[in-house]
């Protein structure tokens, strides 16, 4: 039998997986934007400066900052992880993508541009679905 605490760290582990191809999606897709701006990317180092600095990508931050700090709750091999660590991440999910919130509006509309792209919607179905299995 499955502890609980196995359990939640597998269903946690899947979203993060989720997030991260959503992330990429995104990401890509921010890109993509910058280039038709400014040419070209000069590969992964000047991608990187672009993401950690530039502020073209500066909206994609919230996102990397909880995926950060959900690969960090699930790396601590010493945490026991409950349902409060579900509700937590749910709850950090919901403020940056609910209107109400005005601290992550430039997430949102980075998002809300990059949703016309079929590799965002997807792994948009993909992490909201693992969201939804959360609540096994």
């Amino acid at each position: 039998m499955t502890s609980p605490n196995a359990a939640i760290r597998s269903r946690l582990d899947a979203l993060s997986k989720s997030l991260r191809a959503f992330h990429s999606a995104l990401l890509d897709f921010a890109k993509g934007e910058y280039e038709f701006l400014n040419g070209p990317v000069g590969g992964p180092f000047a991608l990187y400066a672009l993401v950690t600095g530039d502020p073209a990508f500066q909206w994609l931050r919230p996102l990397s900052g909880l995926m950060a700090t959900l690969d960090e709750v699930l790396d601590a091999k010493d945490t026991r992880l409950t349902e409060q660590h579900v509700s937590d991440v749910q709850h950090a999910l919901g403020l940056l993508f609910s209107d109400s919130d005005t601290r992550f509006a430039d997430f949102r509309a980075g998002y809300e541009r990059a949703s016309t792209d079929a590799r965002v919607r997807e792994t948009t179905a993909q992490w909201r679905a693992q969201l939804g299995g959360l609540e096994a």
